[in-house]
């Protein structure tokens, strides 16, 4: 019996159009801030204490974590934030 529990997310559709590559961007940004606010509830001592310079880098592990989310499945966001993107456009995903 399959596991009830699991739901996999439905994949965006991957286009070549603005809309669709700002809206992935925006879902890494967030997907970035996500990571960044989880590391820094995690306590850090005794032997996983990276020093100062996992502090220092810290940041930039959250962004790229952000961006590998947003380039696999994502977190279901950016389709959303593309359909707006062309409503506002007034439904034309390819214009500046």
């Amino acid at each position: 019996m399959p596991d009830p529990i699991t739901v996999a997310a439905p994949a965006m559709p991957r286009t070549n159009s603005n809309a669709a590559k700002v809206a992935r961007d925006f879902e890494g940004v967030f997907a970035g801030q996500v990571a960044k606010i989880m590391m820094e509830s995690v306590e850090m001592d005794g032997d996983f204490n990276g020093g100062s310079g996992e502090e220092m880098f810290r940041g930039i592990l959250a962004e790229q974590i952000g961006n590998r989310i947003a380039q696999g499945r994502g977190l279901g966001i950016a389709s959303a934030v593309e359909a707006q993107i062309i409503r506002l456009k007034g439904g034309q995903g390819d214009a500046e």
